[in-house]
């Protein structure tokens, strides 16, 4: 009724300028704003209203939008500084709401990926060939691993600074869903397992 929506579409596209990663990027910081403190199906109706519209008009397909959206309206409830579930588990554990929330955003970290890897890679939404969800899926999850991995500091056994980049470098290589990129990441995640 306040056109709110429209105006958050048109300026999703202004400041994108017709560049979809960017898009993609501003949309998760509306969907996480807009999903603060409130339950999954409130966060994904308003997100998709106001949100999704701009995505699907610069082209990007209507269901990888919508995940994409809900996705990250539900994890708004671990972002800092809000972060309700986190601030429940506090309650519960009788620990400090705000360490608590910050460590579950770390733990949380590598699923802030996921939505990416829907958007260049189809199959995750079980959209193509079977042979290439089953291909997607099998690099998706290994990816998200060693992103873990990195994020955790931990891969068999501590890992440095320089190690935890390197693998980060493989982990990202395995979001884009290439033939390429994974084979990277594969080659990357194998030897410091090696290393290891």
């Amino acid at each position: 009724l306040t056109g709110v929506g429209a105006r958050f579409s048109t300026l999703l596209l202004g400041i994108a300028e017709q560049n979809q990663l960017l898009a993609l990027f501003f949309a998760m910081c509306i969907a996480i704003v807009l999903g603060m403190g409130m339950p999954t199906t409130a966060a994904y109706a308003v997100a998709a209203a106001v949100v999704a519209p701009g995505l699907i008009s610069l082209g990007i397909p209507v269901l990888t939008a919508h995940f994409f959206v809900f996705y990250y309206a539900v994890m708004s409830a671990i972002t800092p500084p809000v972060a309700l579930a986190a601030y429940a588990a506090a309650a519960l554990s009788g620990s400090d709401p705000m360490r608590t929330s910050v460590e579950s955003f770390k733990f949380g970290l590598a699923a802030f990926v996921m939505p990416f890897m829907f958007f260049y890679s189809q199959a995750l939404l079980m959209q193509g060939e079977w042979l290439e969800i089953i291909h997607v899926f099998a690099t998706a999850c290994l990816g998200v691993y060693l992103l873990s991995a990195s994020v955790q500091a931990w891969f068999f056994g501590p890992l440095n600074m320089v190690l935890r980049a390197i693998l980060l470098v493989g982990a990202l290589g395995m979001i884009q869903g290439g033939l390429i990129s994974d084979l990277v990441g594969l080659a990357i995640g194998g030897a410091l397992f090696a290393y290891q």
